[in-house]
């Protein structure tokens, strides 16, 4: 088959920035919908929380396996065509997560379900850059901004709609839908085309692709460390109910998503190692508030203090792997992707292993010094 980016490449416009948007609140819409429906996967397929734990891998698997192909199938195939295909294959996924009751057809369905996950980040992230380096502006804040806001949407209207006695098939029905519609309203002018074709489909990442990675890792695990050990610590260091305790991650994506969505004009003003020196500053700072002052209120005003430093830090890198020349953008993406969701996947498990040796607070403070070298490290940046 012709590869699709040797036709000649639409440039992208303001149309293409307002579909760029949709995709990014897609993406966060779609992976954040699947967090209320594990309870009940877990006791529908009744599991413990050892057996969750290894079904929840298989997520994770899917997205970091499916990534490198996705950068490989944008130059091939071009970003609309693989962000509609990865958005379908989400609705499709989702009603089945909700009534599967077989836990080798769930293993395959969150399979499938995390990989469209990954390529869809990837290509949205593509898209963005092309998207971004056309227009000459600072943009990749207000995407990733309108990935923050899918995901709060996405998590909270599920909850909600869960809350008032919605069967989970209907929910996921709905979401399928509301994503079909995004889908059908983007698709016109997302771009038909991807990256220049050239290099490599896989490469391991080098020089300063590696170094970007090894900083997003760095981010990533932080963000993974707020979603699955900030209620913990609320709860069992700060005495706060357990039904409460989930508000701690609530502020730290609630002060994402601001910084995000205000980050642009700040990204111009202040420049990008700005950026990452305050950014990561405010973040040590804001889990060494969180983890020292022993009343829940501080580690509340901590949370919010990662979450505005975190903000911009990943798509300023972002932008960064755009103006790079060490390699293709179509590998690049995907290597700083899968380096982050390894942060993800990967980091929580860590915490909870430093936590068992020494302490939860402890295991904080580490992710505080790794913040700092952020920091310090992002001013090294030359790209």
């Amino acid at each position: 088959m012709t590869s699709i980016s040797t036709a000649a490449p639409v440039v992208p416009g303001r149309l293409e920035q307002f579909s760029t948007r949709i995709a990014f609140f897609i993406t966060g819409f779609s992976m954040s919908a699947w967090a209320p429906l594990v309870p009940y996967a877990k006791g529908r397929l009744g599991l413990d929380d050892a057996g969750l734990g290894l079904l929840l891998l298989c997520l994770g698997i899917g997205s970091i396996v499916s990534m490198p192909l996705a950068g490989a199938m944008t130059v091939r195939y071009g970003c609309r065509r693989l962000i509609v295909m990865t958005g379908v294959i989400a609705c499709l996924c989702l009603p089945l997560l909700a009534t599967l009751s077989s836990v080798p057809l769930m293993v395959v369905t969150l399979f499938v379900y995390g990989a469209s996950m990954g390529a869809l980040g990837c290509v949205t992230n593509i898209q963005a850059i092309i998207v971004e380096r056309a227009s000459g502006k600072t943009m990749m804040s207000g995407f990733h901004g309108l990935f923050s806001c899918g995901g709060i949407l996405g998590a909270a209207g599920v909850s909600a709609l869960l809350s008032v006695g919605v069967w989970p098939w209907l929910a996921m029905a709905v979401v399928a839908l509301f994503i079909a519609l995004a889908l059908y309203k983007a698709a016109p002018h997302l771009l038909p085309y991807g990256s220049e074709p050239g290099g490599p489909a896989f490469a391991i990442p080098r020089g300063v692709v590696l170094f970007i990675g090894l900083m997003c890792f760095t981010v990533f695990l932080t963000e993974g460390a707020m979603l699955d050990w900030s209620a913990v610590f609320l709860s069992a260091q700060r005495g706060v109910e357990p039904s409460y305790a989930g508000f701690g991650y609530a502020v730290f994506a609630l002060f994402m998503a601001i910084g995000r969505l205000c980050g642009d004009p700040i990204v111009r003003r202040l420049g990008v190692h700005k950026i990452i020196l305050f950014g990561g500053l405010c973040a040590a700072a804001g889990m060494t508030v969180a983890t020292l002052i022993p009343v829940w209120q501080a580690a509340l005003c901590g949370y919010a203090l990662v979450g505005i430093g975190c903000s911009n830090i990943v798509p300023v890198f972002y932008s960064a792997v755009g103006r790079q020349k060490t390699m293709q953008e179509n590998v690049a993406v995907p290597a700083i992707t899968t380096l982050g969701y390894i942060g993800i996947l990967m980091g929580p498990a860590g915490i909870g292993f430093v936590a068992h040796l020494s302490s939860l607070g402890a295991a904080f403070m580490i992710i505080a010094v790794m913040l700092l070298g952020v920091a310090i490290s992002g001013q090294f940046l030359r790209v």
